[in-house]
């Protein structure tokens, strides 16, 4: 590692070399309110000269705008970047709140040409089924996905919000290169069932959320009094009325433990997600997403900061006592099948 770039890692047993820490691109687009896109559009230079490589994006933020706005700078860098990408939420433009979920071939053959048309590249580097669909075979839905690595449109498979035994499976179909699932100090779903699996396929995972959606770092105490109307967060149960408070006040050992580091408190919960891998014994590459330069040098920088194990056992109590769960309605994740 250079004096100004982080670590890499590989991405699962036959991945890319990307930084070990990438970039969640969501938020550029869509679901935080407003986006200076100069602004964003620095912040991703800053982080390819910080040694991030893997930026990561999906066909259903800004319903493609996502994908369109990150083109340029693929484009201009792309033998430096690891391109991850994912289908499988659908939208319609008759109806704003709707949100579909399909896994089916034909599905599947159509968003990868989409996807690809849109981030005007030839291949994808990683390409994430976003959520499962438990009516459609899972064998189905991986084989198709298989069909595009083998017809050159994409390198590397990925799987988002699914069970260990779900990933087990679909590993058995095609090598999955890396499970996505939100891991944080908030949530930890993950480790009942997919981390294990995970470590024992030798599967890299790529933690979304790892701050909590800001609530982590302090930028808001109630979603519902603080942010704008355009962010989804105002109506996660997480983040507003009773829930918050009790959930503000889990923070103290975080701050505690900042203060203690000359650190912020995002820093400390990077951290906390950074060393679940030597914690667990794999490949993790978690993806905070910002679309501040000043912000993106704070997360990679928590890179280097190593926790004690008594700061580890402070934190170890948090996830288990968060109040609320982590979407309004929970049917399309992982835990809702566990």
């Amino acid at each position: 590692m250079t004096d100004n770039k982080i670590a890499t890692v590989m991405l699962g047993s036959n991945g890319p070399q990307v930084g070990v820490q990438g970039l969640g691109c969501m938020g550029m687009s869509e679901f935080y309110g407003d986006t200076d896109e100069a602004a964003a559009r620095e912040t991703l230079e800053t982080a390819l000269a910080a040694g991030v490589t893997l930026f990561d994006t999906a066909d259903v933020y800004g319903s493609g705008a996502n994908e369109r706005f990150l083109a340029p700078f693929f484009g201009a860098h792309r033998d430096e970047v690891t391109i991850a990408t994912k289908f499988a939420i659908e939208r319609k433009d008759d109806d704003p709140h709707y949100r579909g979920v399909r896994n089916d071939p034909a599905y599947i053959r159509q968003a990868v040409e989409d996807s690809l048309r849109r981030l005007g590249v030839d291949v994808i580097d990683l390409y994430y089924m976003h959520r499962r669909d438990p009516a459609v075979p899972l064998a189905e839905s991986v084989g198709a996905m298989a069909e595009l690595v083998q017809q050159g449109k994409v390198k590397q498979l990925g799987l988002s919000e699914v069970t260990g035994a779900e990933l087990r499976e679909a590993h058995a179909v095609h090598p999955i290169a890396a499970l996505q699932s939100e891991w944080s100090l908030f949530s930890r779903d993950a480790e009942r069932s997919a981390v294990p699996a995970a470590v024992e396929l030798g599967v890299a995972v790529v933690p979304y959320s790892p701050l909590g959606r800001g609530f982590l770092t302090g930028a808001f105490a109630d979603a519902a009094k603080e942010l704008s109307d355009g962010d989804f967060r105002k109506y996660q149960p997480r983040f507003t009325g009773d829930n918050a408070r009790t959930n503000a006040a889990l923070l103290e050992p975080v701050h505690k433990i900042a203060a203690a580091h000359g650190a912020s408190a995002a820093q400390v919960a990077l951290a906390w997600v950074q060393q679940r891998a030597q914690v667990h014994g794999l490949t993790v590459v978690p993806i905070p997403g910002t679309r501040k330069s000043s912000r993106l040098l704070e997360n990679v920088a928590a890179t280097r900061l190593v926790l004690t194990d008594q700061e580890l056992a402070l934190l170890e109590p948090i996830a288990g006592q968060v109040a609320g769960d982590r979407y309004p309605d929970m049917s399309n994740t992982a835990t809702a099948r566990e």
